[in-house]
């Protein structure tokens, strides 16, 4: 009766007892699924949140203004490169066909303007200047014939108004010593004229003597002998090729300036007259003061680029023709007095320079943060403003807007 009992309270005991083994796990797969959205969600709006709060921003490196020539006081504004040109070069050849027979120069020798520099043969020319020279002298003497003959009609004129005066001769007989005096008269003057024409065909026949000597046409220096003795030269290329039509190259070496190309977009830091300094490719540890000496108004199409014109200060037997150098075009010293002395300072975009609390600043891109820089803006060069207190190579933010404060988060432009 007992286990009868007994079994019976199990029995009921097992029907309470809750049976978990057939609870689903829906529940806590939809909390897991619940956390998930949640965390994204958090996530997009972080997101959200901090796009909100960063400013975008261009950012560009503060310009090197590295200082000019010692004692200068000038900085760089642009950089540009280019080659080493004469303004005055010339091509010398004789003025008329010839065989030459001296050739007195040589390559690298310095020549003075009038210097002889080669001769042709001359032997027709000088025939023919005898030959003119004969007939200026023979003009001559008949010019005196003339006038003695002249002379003495007048003297006989006088002496037959005399008599016919005196009614001893007639009338008829003055008048054919006048006629005589007229005639004398106008064949001196024919006889003048001839010898003024003459006294041309002897310059004439000089100036040809003359061109069978080839002069220096300035001072410089020979940088190419084209002919040697026993060729022909022309003025004009003639015999197929064979005949010469220069005799050497001359340049003058005071002349020589530099031609840079300069890119459109920089022409305006370009100022006539401003300071420069050159260096040469063959001689990189030499600096040679210059100045700009005009743009060329042309552009060349194809470079977007446009010559300008590099005097050089210091003139030097190193400086050669076609040689490659590279210029800077420099501030000029009121630049370094706009900006208090305090050194060369840098070039930044004079948009990047803004009024905060009264104050001129530059925002500069310290990591994701703009940090606001006092400066003293200087002399303006184009798009560009010199400043002092920027460190050269530092990251200035080109057009704050109003947004941008010191410490704001900011993202450079396609980052």
């Amino acid at each position: 009766m007992a286990d009868t009992n007994e079994n019976d309270k199990g029995r009921l005991l097992a029907q309470l007892r809750i049976d978990r083994t057939d609870e689903s796990t829906t529940p806590r797969a939809t909390w897991i699924a619940g956390g998930v959205t949640a965390l994204l969600l958090l996530a997009g709006a972080a997101f959200w949140w901090w796009s909100r709060a960063t400013a975008v921003v261009d950012v560009e490196l503060a310009t090197a203004a590295a200082p000019a020539a010692a004692g200068s006081g000038a900085s760089a504004v642009l950089q540009a490169t280019g080659y080493v040109t004469a303004r005055r070069q010339a091509t010398v050849s004789a003025q008329i066909t010839g065989k030459l027979t001296e050739v007195l120069i040589e390559e690298g020798e310095s020549v003075e303007a009038g210097q002889v520099l080669a001769r042709l043969e001359n032997s027709s020319q000088r025939a023919q200047l005898a030959e003119t020279q004969a007939q200026l002298a023979a003009a001559r003497a008949r010019v005196g014939q003339y006038t003695s003959e002249l002379a003495q009609a007048r003297r006989d004129l006088e002496r037959q108004q005399d008599l016919l005066a005196r009614q001893l001769v007639a009338e008829q007989a003055v008048e054919a010593a006048r006629l005589q005096v007229d005639s004398l008269a106008a064949q001196l003057a024919a006889q003048q004229e001839t010898v003024h024409l003459a006294e041309a065909q002897v310059r004439s026949a000089q100036v040809q003597l003359d061109y069978t000597t080839v002069r220096a046409p300035f001072a410089g220096v020979v940088i190419a002998k084209a002919a040697q003795v026993g060729e022909i030269v022309s003025p004009l290329s003639a015999g197929g090729g064979f005949t010469r039509t220069g005799i050497g190259t001359l340049v003058d070496m005071n002349s020589l300036e530099i031609e840079v190309d300069v890119n459109e977009a920089y022409l305006n830091r370009v100022v006539p007259g401003g300071p420069a300094q050159a260096v040469l490719d063959a001689y990189q540890d030499w600096t040679i003061p210059a100045h700009v000496i005009a743009i060329i108004p042309a552009a060349d199409r194809g470079k977007a680029t446009v010559k300008v014109r590099i005097g050089l200060d210091q003139k030097d037997s190193r400086i050669l023709p076609d040689m490659g150098a590279r210029v800077s075009l420099l501030a000029g010293e009121t630049a370094v007095g706009a900006t208090g002395g305090a050194g060369a300072g840098v070039l930044v975009p004079s948009s990047a320079i803004v009024r905060r609390d009264g104050a001129d600043v530059v925002f500069l891109a310290d990591g994701d943060r703009a940090r606001a820089q006092p400066v003293r803006p200087g002399q303006r060069f184009g798009d560009l403003t010199q400043v002092d207190d920027v460190a050269v190579g530092a990251r200035v933010v080109r057009a704050p807007g109003e947004a941008i404060q010191d410490g704001t988060r900011i993202r450079e432009e396609g980052t």
